[in-house]
């Protein structure tokens, strides 16, 4: 049996400003951990910048795993609808050639 898409439940507005305020606060204060580092400046743009790449290859990550997830979400009911279609039109009194 065909299983009925879910509807996809908005994130309410909290949970999107907790989000971002939680992502603002951990990027700020990294940043301000190692621009206080007691170390020579190589080390600190050496820090800085794996930081940046992390939070760029978080973003591409999750950017992948959605788009993954929405891809199989498309394919599932596009497989969901053809079952239906093939049931709806069979007609077991037709005779089978």
């Amino acid at each position: 049996m065909a299983s009925m898409p879910q509807p996809i439940q908005p994130h309410s507005s909290a949970w999107v400003a907790q989000t971002w305020i939680s992502f603002i606060i951990s990027l700020g204060v990294t940043a301000m951990g190692i621009w206080f580092m007691p170390a020579e400046p190589w080390v600190k743009a050496f820090m800085a910048m794996g930081l940046l790449f992390t939070v760029g290859s978080t973003f591409s990550l999750a950017k992948t795993v959605r788009d993954q997830h929405e891809a199989q979400s498309i394919k599932q009911r596009i497989d969901d609808a053809r079952v239906s279609r093939l049931i709806a039109e069979h007609d077991p009194l037709k005779p089978q050639l």
